[in-house]
């Protein structure tokens, strides 16, 4: 297991941006599959973007084009960017680390809030 720590939430207004981060307390080298979930109040915790070992990448339809996940291993630590933001975008958002069926892994951090609103 894997502890995760996310941050960077906050209130934006809708087209801003804002980068969230997912810090590790150990190394996510040898981690497949890192991933950003969110949930909204009285809806489904629903996978936003996902990022592999080898720098694979896959995204929701609702955000491609406007976030990108990214790893840095060298820090410990996978990124969210987040543009354009909407007001549908509000949610917690999560980070999971996943052991992709190679792993007994999954762990979750607390989540971080991210407000869109004008």
């Amino acid at each position: 297991q894997v502890q995760l720590v996310e941050s960077g939430g906050g209130l934006v207004q809708p087209g801003g941006s804002l980068r969230l981060s997912c810090a590790a307390s150990r190394s996510i080298f040898s981690i497949y599959l890192m991933r950003w979930y969110r949930q909204a109040p009285e809806k489904q915790r629903e996978l936003v973007a996902a990022i592999t070992r080898g720098d694979s990448t896959t995204y929701a339809d609702s955000v491609k084009g406007r976030f990108t996940i990214s790893r840095d291993n060298a820090k410990n630590t996978v990124y969210l960017q987040m543009n354009s933001l909407k007001p549908e975008d509000t949610a917690v958002y999560y980070c999971n680390a996943n052991g992709g069926g190679f792993a007994r892994l999954d762990s979750w951090g607390q989540g971080t809030q991210v407000t869109v609103s004008s």
